[in-house]
C-alpha cells in the first residue's frame, strides 16, 4: 500500500532521506573533489557537521582576535606621524649649479 512520507533535497536537486544526508552532500559540494580517486570531501563534510559546535566556536575566536588585530593596528597608526614624507629645501628657480 502507498503511503506518505518525508524527505530533504540537497542544494542540487537530489533526494535524501535525512536533513543530515542532505546537508553532508551539500557540504561536499562546497568542498569539491579532495583527493584522488575517490574524493574524501564526503568524509570530510560529515566531520564537520558532527564538530559544527567547535568550529563554530573556533571562527568565534578567529572573529575576535581579526577584531582585536585591527584595533592594535589602528591605535599604532595613531600614534606615528601622519607626515612621514621630508620636505627637501626648495632651491632658487633658474640658477645655475
Amino acid at each position: 500500500m502507498a503511503h506518505t512520507g518525508t524527505g530533504f533535497f540537497d542544494r542540487k536537486g537530489h533526494f535524501f532521506k535525512t536533513a543530515r544526508e542532505a546537508t553532508v552532500s551539500d557540504l561536499a559540494g562546497l568542498l569539491g573533489q579532495i583527493g584522488e580517486g575517490e574524493s574524501l570531501a564526503p568524509g570530510i563534510a560529515y566531520m564537520l557537521l558532527e564538530k559544527r559546535a567547535e568550529i563554530e566556536r573556533l571562527f568565534a575566536e578567529h572573529d575576535a582576535m581579526l577584531e582585536e588585530e585591527a584595533a592594535m593596528k589602528a591605535a599604532r597608526a595613531a600614534q606615528e606621524p601622519m607626515n612621514k614624507i621630508a620636505k627637501l629645501p626648495t632651491r632658487p628657480a633658474g640658477g645655475s649649479a
